[in-house]
């Protein structure tokens, strides 16, 4: 493997600025892998933390976005020391193209990976038409 395609750790990276935020708090874009068969593009969101009544996937004029709330569950008494781990919102969009049939697109979250999977639209099979006299 070459020094370019070398493997690199990302860390949790904040958002410039997606929207003016109505709700105080670092907003964070998850990392996704994506994936193309013949058949569908597949989305691996990660989003650690997310709770399925916490995650939001709105499909709106070719646009999916993808929304998820963290907040601190755990409250240890005493004096922070060190916090290493941030919390916020997840916030990430995608413009999608006619390729993908928006009505079947699924969503799955587990273990702090939303899978989404968007299914391409079938091409029309070549068929003879017949034609009929009169």
């Amino acid at each position: 493997m070459s020094d370019s395609k070398a493997l690199k750790v990302r860390g949790k990276q904040e958002v410039a600025s997606p929207a003016e935020q109505t709700k105080p708090g670092l907003v964070f874009t998850p990392s996704v892998d994506i994936f193309e068969t013949e058949k569908a593009i597949t989305l691996l969101v990660d989003i650690p933390g997310v709770k399925a009544d916490a995650l939001n996937v709105d499909l709106r004029d070719d646009t999916l976005t993808l929304t998820g709330d963290v907040s601190p569950d755990l409250v240890t008494p005493g004096e922070r020391v060190s916090i290493e781990y941030d919390t916020g919102r997840y916030y990430r969009q995608f413009s999608l193209s006619e390729v993908i049939a928006q009505e079947k697109i699924d969503a799955k979250l587990s273990d702090g990976v939303l899978r989404l999977t968007l299914p391409k639209v079938e091409k029309a099979t070549p068929r003879r038409i017949s034609v009929q006299a009169g």
